[in-house]
């Protein structure tokens, strides 16, 4: 049986949320041809970023094997964590010249399809929300030039590493026999694909605007989910993080692509 430190893990999110939020940023280097594309996409990662507030609750009353007060408490860091970037992309939205929205086909369906399901499955629906989001973050920063959005969007990609990280260590402890990791590698690419799709379609001229090929996108996008199986699935598999003994999580980012 796989055995995590969510105390490690609580340790992480606590020394993050002690992070400044950071000023809008200047978008002088930005260019105008670029800026609507980068309003799309942003505005709707916005709204998934900031809607992830009840399972923080619902894990209070789950009853899983191997979480305990440290896991409750880093889930809910985490759910802090991404409160955090839904601000910073509300400044970036705003200062490109774009408008908040209030929510999003594409957002709405995701949460409506984790509203019918268990804490599992929607922990699952929120690791397919980390690989999509740590592919489009990075696809996204490598195009824009050194700068203030740049680095915030490195930041969120950096966080969403640890994130990805977080859910897969939940799934290494609870994936314990042929029956669930089965059920496991059918839920995760049903999941995946589906959000691997809507992600394409919502975003895909905002990434050719940047210069990114469609095809390109989606086949990174296609090794991060392969991967991120393989972890859940292959305790020895390295994903994204490494432990030193005594340690918290120490970020090592590696691209898929």
């Amino acid at each position: 049986m796989t055995t995590v430190s969510w105390a490690a893990w609580r340790r992480h999110f606590e020394d993050n949320a002690r992070r400044p939020m950071p000023p809008p940023p200047p978008v002088d280097a930005i260019a105008p041809r670029w800026r609507p594309a980068l309003i799309h996409s942003l505005a709707r990662f916005q709204v998934g970023e900031a809607g992830e507030g009840r399972i923080a609750h619902q894990i209070d009353r789950a009853r899983l094997d191997g979480v305990d007060a440290d896991y409750r408490a880093a889930l809910k860091l985490f759910v802090r964590e991404e409160g955090r970037h839904a601000r910073i992309l509300a400044g970036a939205v705003r200062a490109l010249g774009g408008q908040i929205l209030r929510g999003h086909w594409s957002e709405r369906l995701f949460v409506r399809g984790r509203r019918l399901a268990g804490v599992r499955l929607k922990l699952l629906a929120l690791l397919a929300a980390e690989v999509v989001g740590i592919e489009f973050y990075r696809r996204a920063a490598c195009r824009l030039p050194p700068g203030e959005l740049r680095a915030q969007l490195e930041e969120i990609h950096a966080d969403e590493a640890m994130h990805l990280e977080f859910h897969v260590d939940f799934f290494r402890v609870h994936l314990r026999g042929p029956g669930q990791r089965l059920c496991f590698a059918i839920g995760w690419w049903l999941v995946a694909g589906v959000a691997s799709t809507l992600v394409v379609l919502d975003h895909g001229a905002t990434l050719r605007a940047l210069g990114v090929p469609t095809h390109d996108f989606a086949r990174g996008l296609l090794a991060r989910v392969a991967s991120t199986a393989r972890a859940a699935l292959e305790p020895d598999h390295a994903l994204a993080v490494t432990r030193r003994a005594g340690q918290g999580p120490t970020t090592i980012l590696r691209d898929a692509a």
